[in-house]
């Protein structure tokens, strides 16, 4: 199959990646923190090897401070969660995946508000709109680093800028940012990060990460087993080992820890600028056919996606035909991102996203641009 729903998860993965974790379900697998035998400490110092590598990818000086949990959603939910707190106001914008939309929307119930910051047609946001919506009472900023649905990258400095010149911790969601694009904690002023390790860092399903700056206090989602201060009922809130209740997935971990220092060797930057001339190719073509209407911003101000749709055809349709009858693989819908998809004038319809990764060539763009052609003379 030609893969191309990288923006959902990142496929092939490095081969290091694989070794590791095969090395450890078969060798040493113990449970890290737990126990003084080798098999354990062995464990635990390759999950700290992973935090390390995962930290230095986005000088992180304090790699304590980054929390593993299963994926994006779950550090968005400890970041959001765990920080916010009755009374409070956050600025948002209406690109965010529902990661963000949801668990804002259920922390209404307990006195959280929160302002959605519209996007013009190419999911582009306007720092000058963002600030507009900063109340009296807001204490956090949280934005996606570039939209799941489009590509758009936000304005990460300006807006880190903008919340440290108003006092407010600033969360950056980085599904679509981290591995692609040089998301450093410290020049961007970045409070908390919250990324997968399944998408552009490209290591195993089930793996993600939440940063809080040491000036960030939260509170813990899960309580129970640390492996710390085994005779309090209550729960440690240091890090990372508060945050971590319970036996980690620590194969996955140390696989995600050598897929992050492969990504680290390639490097972030040039990972993004092949991306890049694959969706400037991509979308070149696209341009060409007149049934196909394309969405988005410029290659140029976009991650690694295309976002289009063919006239006459359901979305669905599209990416069913596409896997069917080419072995194309593609998504269509609506992307876990309603907002955006309303911003950009695909409420009704959904769209079609194709998404490159640093496996992918242009001789894969050229199956997908033939694929499309076909289909749309035939519709």
């Amino acid at each position: 199959m030609i893969y191309l729903d990288n923006a959902a998860t990142s496929f092939p993965k490095p081969r290091n990646m694989i070794a590791a974790m095969e090395e450890c379900a078969l060798k040493y697998c113990g449970n890290p923190g737990r126990s003084g035998h080798h098999m354990s400490m062995k464990t635990g110092e390759e999950v700290y090897r992973a935090r390390r590598a995962v930290a230095d990818l986005f000088n992180i000086d304090r790699a304590e401070r980054l929390v593993f949990t299963k994926n994006t959603t779950e550090a968005l939910n400890l970041g959001l969660k765990g920080f916010l707190r009755h009374g409070d106001h956050v600025v948002t914008t209406a690109m965010e995946h529902n990661s963000v939309l949801r668990p804002l929307k259920e922390l209404e119930k307990k006195g959280v508000s929160h302002s959605i910051v519209t996007a013009d047609g190419c999911g582009q946001v306007r720092v000058q709109d963002v600030e507009r919506a900063i109340r009296g009472n807001t204490r956090l900023l949280v934005v996606t680093a570039a939209s799941n649905v489009t590509g758009t990258r936000l304005p990460l400095a300006e807006l880190g800028r903008l919340a440290r010149s108003r006092k407010l911790c600033f969360m950056v969601d980085g599904a679509q940012g981290a591995g692609a694009l040089e998301l450093d904690v410290r020049k961007l002023g970045i409070d908390m990060l919250a990324v997968p390790g399944h998408k552009g860092l490209l290591g195993p399903l089930g793996t993600g990460a939440l940063y809080a700056a040491p000036s960030v206090s939260l509170c813990p989602l899960l309580q129970g087993g640390t492996g710390t201060e085994s005779r309090s009922r209550q729960q440690p809130l240091e890090f990372p080992e508060g945050f971590e209740a319970g036996t980690v997935n620590a194969p996955a971990i140390i696989g995600l820890g050598r897929s992050a220092e492969f990504v680290r060797r390639v490097g972030a930057d040039v990972i993004g600028a092949y991306e890049e001339d694959l969706i400037r190719y991509l979308d070149e073509g696209l341009r060409n056919m007149v049934f196909v209407e394309l969405y988005g911003p410029p290659a140029a101000q976009k991650t690694g996606i295309s976002l289009f749709n063919i006239e006459g055809m359901d979305a669905e349709e599209v990416t069913s035909v596409l896997s069917s009858r080419y072995d194309i693989a593609v998504r269509g819908g609506y992307h876990c991102a309603g907002l955006a998809h309303k911003a950009i004038g695909t409420w009704e319809r959904g769209a079609v996203r194709a998404s490159v990764g640093p496996f992918n060539t242009r001789r894969d763009i050229d199956a997908l641009l033939d694929a499309l052609w076909q289909i749309g003379r035939q519709r």
